[in-house]
């Protein structure tokens, strides 16, 4: 393979999300090692791509034209197409695909993303109230992409393909050689993500409640509703904890930087990119027992009982043992390695390499 096209047309102009930040990154790390053609439909994300990166403004990809995608490529000469995400057109292609499927959360949360229009917000419903939609829509590639081994077996137990699939995790944006920490400067706990039900925002309240020596930062943006709800929860258990209702990534790291902890209750993850940045920086993370969490965390995570803030308390007070905490943020380090985007690039290369084959 001599040049891939990347689809590069998730990527937004505003503020990243999952799927655009994997997207820019895989790109760069990709842009490294091969020739790529980026696939974009606004130059702005341009911006967010390697520069001088070569590109071909082709349509949007919720736009109904995206059905005759493949006639596009065709005639610009691609042999080997990347999309991240399972949508992108594909009739009559004569190059080889491989598609992405992340997660499928959605299947048992199937609240679509607030971005996109109302027509497609009410297909996306549609959509995940069955499994066979998306069986046509990978079988359609030569192989299929997943960001982490929970997701691939997940999709062999629904039968969702029988075309190869290949691991390409998810990663955190590089920041530089950082050495294990001692023991945090603080007892801040790091909350980011969103405060839907099935986040578990709760456990933690209650747990914090149980260890009033730490304080619960809950960073992310919140309605006032909600953060009246919790605040009334807080103030019931006796637990600290501050609402940032949002922060910058600046901001995000230097909390992290200092915390004794990243904590999550979730009982539902696609992957757990908090819990990647905040290892990478040596925090250590204390979290729901899920199996996506227990894959990227690994030896390195703290575990406690999804529904249980006593084990969550439990879980913050066995770190509080230096000789441990210190243990657990040399672990992190480590363990934060696995997840990187030129090992990313190089599982992606490496399946169409297969595929040529």
């Amino acid at each position: 393979m001599q040049t891939l096209h990347f689809d590069a047309r998730f990527i937004r102009t505003d503020r990243h999300d999952g799927i655009s930040r994997f997207s820019a990154e895989l790109a760069k790390a990709l842009a490294s090692k091969i020739r790529v053609v980026a696939i974009i439909h606004d130059l702005r994300q341009l911006e967010s791509l390697p520069v001088g990166i070569e590109y071909v403004v082709l349509n949007n990809p919720q736009s109904p034209v995206e059905f005759f995608i493949a006639r596009k490529l065709n005639r610009l000469g691609a042999t080997h197409v990347f999309s991240p995400m399972q949508l992108m057109g594909s009739v009559g292609r004569k190059y080889k695909l491989i598609l992405t499927l992340h997660d499928l959360i959605y299947y048992r949360h199937r609240k679509p993303p607030q971005d996109l229009n109302l027509l497609v917000r009410i297909i996306w419903r549609l959509y995940h109230l069955s499994y066979q939609p998306q069986r046509w829509l990978l079988t359609r590639a030569d192989a299929v992409a997943t960001v982490s081994r929970t997701s691939k077996i997940l999709m062999e137990q629904h039968h969702l393909t029988r075309k190869p699939i290949a691991i390409v995790y998810n990663a955190p944006e590089k920041v530089g050689q950082i050495q294990a920490r001692s023991m945090a400067s603080t007892k801040n706990l790091i909350y980011i993500g969103s405060f839907m039900p099935y986040k578990n925002v709760e456990t933690l309240i209650k747990g914090a409640g149980l260890a009033p020596e730490f304080t619960l930062h809950l960073l992310s943006k919140i309605s006032e509703q909600r953060k009246t709800s919790l605040q009334k929860l807080a103030d019931l258990n006796g637990a600290n904890v501050v609402f940032h209702n949002g922060v910058t990534d600046t901001e995000y790291r230097e909390l992290l930087v200092s915390a004794f902890a990243l904590v999550s209750a979730s009982k539902d993850e696609g992957f757990g990119i908090p819990l990647v940045e905040a290892m990478q920086l040596g925090t250590p993370v204390v979290v729901s027992e899920l199996e996506i969490f227990k894959e990227v965390a690994d030896s390195a995570g703290t575990y406690f009982d999804i529904d249980s803030p006593e084990r969550f308390a439990n879980a913050l007070n066995s770190l509080e043992d230096e000789i441990r905490w210190k243990k657990k943020s040399a672990l992190s380090v480590k363990q934060a390695n696995e997840f990187d985007w030129d090992k990313s690039a190089d599982a992606l290369l490496k399946q169409f390499e297969d595929l040529d084959s």
